[in-house]
């Protein structure tokens, strides 16, 4: 039995089938036609990534081989109640909250709470008519297409959310974007979520923004994030990737910060049996500050891959990376961290850190922390470890009667609670808590 090889020809195939289900383009948002266009002329030149190529070297798609997708389509599950999605509510959620099943908004799963005047929280196809001339802008034009998949979503967006916040605007409650996956066992599906963040000069927000499941069906999630900041913009951004055990999810994320504007991200991805995480952070304004935080698992043949792109483009901006990684089984975690610091960035402070904790020989971490320097005046900085349990520790808690099951999983929510305290709100600090420990015991035991 012949195995057929993922080539442009089926990503063509892909983009066929989904042109066909996109909807029609309002008169109002007829720009996006071009853009759209654009994407998928890149999609028909592109190649798939490889080996060959840097920045996948360690990341293989060979489940393109073995896995034929078929487009999600609206609509698919809208029998949706919100009952059947509570265990994946956050309790303590108080703001607006925008659901999403199969990439397609569910009005029926949505909550409003009530925002300052002007702030959009909308579906991205609903909502680009009233806010077209500001966001026409950034939609398209913040995320560079890196390959072939960014290309894809960008020729496919047909839904997503979009997070408008105009200038001088405080939002003081969280806005969740939550993510759903519903697939049926037999047809893997594949859709492009698109969410656009926008902050006007001197606006301040907070985004929690998840990727869950309903089952353990597999599926591809392929998003890209777009977030523009503005002068002295404040945006804390939360990411949690909760994937289907049998799912493969790819976001890239793409943010522009200009000048005196502050970034911080957490990102925790505890989920997918591949997971792939592309962040990209421009400085393009004087005095900016990113602080991006991260923690990965990776269990038994599971792949958990994080690729950092910090670019100072000017003068006097600050970075902070902190990310972390859990390894058990033949699980494995890659990690790309790449700080670029341009001529004329002068007086740039820029430090990154990778710690992995590995609980099995046979698991396997690839990290390559990178520092690309052409300004003479900056402070920077790179470093990364890979080790065992602390075996004093362990021996301690097994001395005092815990199990040796339970004191491995206290250590690693010890080496992992830096990361996961960073977290907005308690409801999302506990549910990563309890799903950190849950999947560490499917392994542990």
């Amino acid at each position: 039995m012949s195995t057929t090889q993922p080539t442009g020809t089926d990503l063509n195939r892909l983009l066929h089938q989904g042109q066909q289900l996109l909807m029609p383009v309002p008169a109002a948002s007829d720009w996006l036609t071009p853009i759209r266009e654009r994407a998928a002329q890149a999609v028909a030149s592109m190649p798939l990534p490889g080996r060959k190529d840097e920045a996948w070297r360690y990341t293989s798609l060979g489940f393109l081989e073995l896995t034929e997708y078929r487009p999600l389509i609206d609509g698919s599950f809208d029998a949706l109640q919100l009952a059947d999605i509570e265990e994946l509510l956050l309790t303590e959620s108080e703001g607006d909250r925008l659901v999403f099943v199969n990439g397609h908004l569910a009005p029926e799963l949505c909550m409003f709470c009530g925002k300052p005047d002007g702030v959009v929280v909308s579906a991205l196809a609903g909502g680009l008519g009233e806010v077209a001339p500001a966001v026409r802008q950034y939609l398209g034009g913040i995320a560079e297409q890196q390959h072939v998949f960014s290309a894809l979503n960008a020729a496919l967006m047909s839904d997503g959310a979009l997070v408008h916040v105009p200038g001088g605007v405080v939002v003081e409650k969280p806005i969740e974007i939550l993510h759903i996956s519903v697939v049926g066992m037999d047809e893997p599906g594949i859709c492009h979520p698109r969410n656009l963040i926008v902050l006007e000069d001197g606006a301040r927000a907070q985004i929690i923004e998840r990727y869950c499941s309903l089952g353990d069906a597999a599926y591809f999630n392929n998003a890209s994030i777009e977030v523009a900041l503005g002068a002295g913009c404040e945006l804390l951004h939360a990411r949690s990737q909760e994937e289907s055990a049998n799912a493969q999810h790819l976001s890239d994320l793409q943010v522009r910060l200009g000048e005196d504007s502050r970034y911080r991200l957490i990102l925790v991805a505890l989920g997918g049996a591949w997971s792939r995480s592309d962040v990209r952070v421009t400085f393009e304004g004087e005095g900016a500050e990113a602080e991006l935080d991260g923690l990965m698992l990776a269990r038994d043949k599971q792949l958990n891959d994080v690729h950092l792109d910090i670019r100072h483009e000017v003068p006097h901006c600050t970075s902070r990376e902190t990310f972390k990684g859990i390894l058990d089984g033949k699980g494995r975690v890659v990690f790309d961290g790449r700080i670029l610091v341009a001529q004329d960035a002068q007086k740039t402070d820029a430090q990154l850190s990778n710690d992995n904790l590995m609980l099995s020989r046979s698991a396997e971490v690839d990290t390559k922390p990178q520092l690309e320097i052409f300004a003479d005046d900056v402070k920077c900085s790179h470093g990364t470890t890979v080790g065992e349990l602390d075996s004093d520790m362990l021996f301690y808690l097994r001395s005092r009667g815990i199990p040796q099951a339970q004191a491995t999983q206290m250590l690693c929510q010890g080496f992992a609670q830096e990361i996961i305290d960073r977290l907005p709100n308690a409801a999302l600090r506990a549910r990563a808590s309890e799903l950190l420990a849950a999947r560490l015991m499917q392994t542990t035991v």
